[in-house]
């Protein structure tokens, strides 16, 4: 489908040196955004590849007219490449996965589907993790630890596969370590979120950008700004603007 004035869906797509995984991600996403008949846009936002990720995506946009390319002059983090992205995006719904592949576009179309109703959004939780025992041991017990001082149980706070409706996102505080805290946030508004199992896949090129050191102590920190964050939001009934519905 042509790329639209008003798309009703933004698919945000952080990049980091991914140059062997976009062009079969965007052609995977294609592939599952189109059986829904409706307009849409994917917003690959590359933040400062040091690879060919770039080249490699503005040769896409010449096969796929729905893509459109954000640059980073210099490498900022998931967070902010999900912040500029979300100020970009055209579409009433903001859908977000990681570009290492391992999220499974063909779960897209069954999140929009759940996308009903005062659900605000839908966040995938990651049926068997293809990933090592470590990640998987140091996941669960950042998990544990996580809920334990935000007060709100998240089943999987790493899984960046996510259907959002845009109207949610507008109070979000925008900080280094968002994309880990959007559904504990979006909870302390007030907003319902859903959690669905989705399918998790190996790396099949590129290696992981992320470890347990360089997100251990920053994750502790930011556990204990979000306890203050949760004694001070403004938060209450909500409801949605008099349009169509989305889904």
């Amino acid at each position: 489908m042509a790329i639209s004035a008003t798309p009703d869906f933004s698919v945000i797509l952080p990049i980091y040196n991914e140059q062997e995984n976009v062009g079969p991600l965007i052609g995977e996403i294609r592939d599952a955004m189109r059986g829904l008949g409706r307009p849409w846009e994917v917003l690959a936002v590359d933040d400062g590849s040091r690879d060919d990720s770039l080249a490699v995506l503005r040769r896409l946009q010449g096969e796929h007219p729905e893509l459109r390319v954000i640059r980073h002059r210099h490498n900022c983090g998931q967070s902010a490449a999900f912040a500029t992205g979300l100020a970009h995006a055209r579409g009433g719904v903001i859908l977000t996965l990681d570009s290492d592949r391992q999220n499974d576009p063909a779960d897209l179309p069954r999140m929009i589907d759940a996308l009903k109703g005062d659900v605000a959004a839908v966040v995938g939780v990651r049926r068997r993790r293809e990933d090592s025992s470590i990640r998987r041991l140091s996941s669960r017990v950042a998990n544990t630890y996580r809920d334990w001082i935000t007060g709100v149980k998240v089943q999987d706070a790493g899984c960046f596969l996510r259907v959002m409706r845009r109207d949610a996102l507008r109070e979000l505080p925008v900080f280094n370590g968002l994309h880990r805290f959007l559904v504990t946030l979006l909870r302390y508004q007030g907003y319902r979120v859903l959690e669905m199992e989705v399918n998790h896949r190996a790396r099949v090129a590129g290696v992981s950008k992320y470890g347990i050191g360089n997100r251990a102590w920053r994750g502790i920190r930011d556990c204990f700004a979000m306890r203050w964050y949760r004694s001070r939001v403004v938060a209450g009934n909500r409801s949605w603007p008099e349009e169509p519905p989305v889904v």
